[in-house]
């Protein structure tokens, strides 16, 4: 998944402790391998493949994924939208790539969630444009945390904490106390803008830190505008908290590209979850109930 995965686990035995450990470890790989867009084998890849041609047969869980994306699209009038990867796959921040303007221009019309046609009888994805590419970054580590979560809850573990990458889900408290949650400073690694004490519930973030490149004092990051096509600088990093990772990761997405205004109001509309934005004056924005939650500066 392009991230360093970390989990604590209190278990009532070392040996449940390490199987614990093991089996977030085993879905989180088994997830990459389904979902990895740079793994030729996965079954993403081999829908960015053949989809523009023919309906491409997908597992439940893709489906299911493919489905609460569009939704998300729908919700957020495309704020989030799966298939930034269009022009999203010809940047590389590690090597400073990344596509001119007017290959940018070229492929602007193939990034659009409509462009997805889902099929529930038969479970098959095919895209309605032939050079639509899709990515599933922005919620693949929120459902991976979410399985994880479950998982554990089976094994009988009451009380974890798993992280991928800014997706962290919480079961329980730290223990008798509470988790205490980081959201990272976008300028600076050493430091945490914010610390949350949470516990039975789940954090995630979207940051211009997390891959990007700067050429010419510019910073080319991977939170893109389905509008443009190009990197979004209303805001630095926008958190959310809600009771389900998967949701809280498009969502994160989903803020970033709306920009303060109209991401707060969404949030405040979307019961159940809160909402931390940094914006690119380094201030910070609360949604509207968040009072009711303890920060901690």
């Amino acid at each position: 998944m392009g991230t360093n995965i970390h989990t604590e686990i209190w278990a009532a035995s070392p040996e449940l402790g390490h199987a614990a450990v093991d089996a977030v470890m085993q879905e989180m790989q088994r997830i990459n391998q389904l979902m990895s867009p740079y793994i030729d084998s996965s079954e993403l890849s081999k829908v960015n493949r053949l989809a523009a041609n023919t309906p491409v047969t997908v597992s439940k869980e893709m489906f299911e994924l493919l489905q609460l994306s569009y939704g998300l699209s729908e919700e957020t009038d495309g704020a989030f939208d799966i298939t930034f990867a269009s022009v999203g796959y010809l940047y590389n921040y590690r090597q400073k790539q990344r596509p001119d303007a007017q290959t940018i221009k070229t492929l602007l019309d193939a990034i659009n969630f409509r462009h997805l046609q889902l099929d529930p009888h038969k479970q098959t994805v095919k895209f309605a444009h032939p050079k639509v590419k899709i990515d599933l970054g922005g919620i693949a580590k929120g459902h991976a945390v979410d399985n994880a979560l479950s998982i554990l809850k089976n094994m009988g573990i009451e009380h974890a904490l798993v992280t991928a990458g800014g997706d962290t889900g919480l079961l329980g408290d730290r223990n008798g106390r509470p988790w205490k949650v980081g959201i990272r400073d976008p300028r600076n690694r050493q430091k945490q803008a914010v610390v949350l004490p949470l516990e039975n519930i789940a954090m995630s973030t979207s940051g211009d830190y997390e891959r990007y490149f700067e050429e010419d004092g510019k910073r080319y990051h991977h939170i893109l505008s389905p509008q443009s096509g190009e990197s979004i600088y209303e805001v630095q990093s926008v958190t959310i908290i809600g009771p389900r990772s998967t949701l809280n990761d498009g969502l994160s997405t989903a803020v970033f590209v709306l920009g303060v205004k109209k991401g707060i109001d969404l949030i405040n509309h979307t019961r159940g979850y809160e909402a931390i934005i940094l914006d690119n004056q380094r201030r910070l924005h609360y949604s509207q109930s968040f009072e009711a939650v303890n920060v901690a500066h």
